[in-house]
């Protein structure tokens, strides 16, 4: 039951979005944690009866944190039925050795999304999915707000011109609690992270803000959620479906 509400949601979004055309190839960004395991599960499944045809590639980007171990996501992919690249890039070094980043968090988004880019453009795939949740909507709405002073938040469907490449995020309307429970409930193998950023950035004190906040306001998420849809920010233009 809760893997169908999962893939509904999921289903949901990309129609609300109209995410996916007949016939295309989509990359998902699996970095192997819990966000992007199950969207590449969730994705699978509903490659086998979406009304549109679509095929799917799994990319990992080998961040260069050193003994790395991809292959369970391979066994997962090869359940699924979906092929899978793994690309080796340099970034963990240059960001945390070479330049030493006091703030690494977005130089080392931006190379990741200058390497998938790549790595798609060179299989000759014009769209990926990414693993964005609920959740990450809301801190990243947050995050803005509070440290840039601006309303902002990333888009369920972005273009990027520069690359020819679309991204596209359909675990909008998906909670993290409800990621957990599908990673924990199918056993999909999750892997650890290494980033030494990992719980100790500004969007983990965002998520610290938020569960304080919420034990005195418990619809504080969907309220500020539905703050980022009835302003609308750009890109969430459309009405939402109750």
């Amino acid at each position: 039951m809760k893997n169908n509400k999962f893939a509904g949601l999921v289903r949901r979004c990309i129609e609300d979005y109209d995410m996916i055309a007949d016939g295309e190839t989509i990359a998902i960004g699996v970095s192997g944690g819990k966000d992007s395991i199950s969207l590449l599960y969730a994705m699978a499944n509903l490659r086998n009866y979406f009304p549109k045809r679509f095929e799917l590639h799994a990319i990992t980007l080998d961040l260069g944190f050193g003994n790395a171990d991809f292959s369970p996501v391979a066994k997962l992919c090869d359940k699924l039925n979906v092929p899978y690249t793994v690309r080796h890039t340099d970034i963990a070094p240059i960001i945390f050795d070479a330049r030493n980043e006091t703030n690494p968090c977005s130089l080392c988004a931006k190379m990741r999304r200058g390497a998938l880019s790549t790595v798609i453009t060179e299989l000759g795939i014009k769209k990926i999915a990414l693993g964005h949740h609920y959740d990450d909507a809301i801190e990243t709405f947050l995050l803005s707000l509070l440290f840039e002073g601006r309303l902002h938040c990333f888009q369920p469907v972005t273009y990027l011109d520069r690359t020819d490449t679309t991204q596209i995020r359909p675990m909008l309307y998906v909670s993290e609690a409800a990621v957990i429970d599908l990673a924990k409930s199918l056993n999909l193998p999750i892997l650890h992270n290494p980033c030494p950023m990992n719980g100790v950035s500004k969007r983990e004190e965002v998520k610290t803000l938020l569960k304080t906040l919420s034990m005195t306001y418990p619809d504080l998420r969907s309220k500020l959620f539905g703050a980022i849809k009835r302003l609308p920010l750009k890109g969430w233009e459309l009405e939402y479906k109750d």
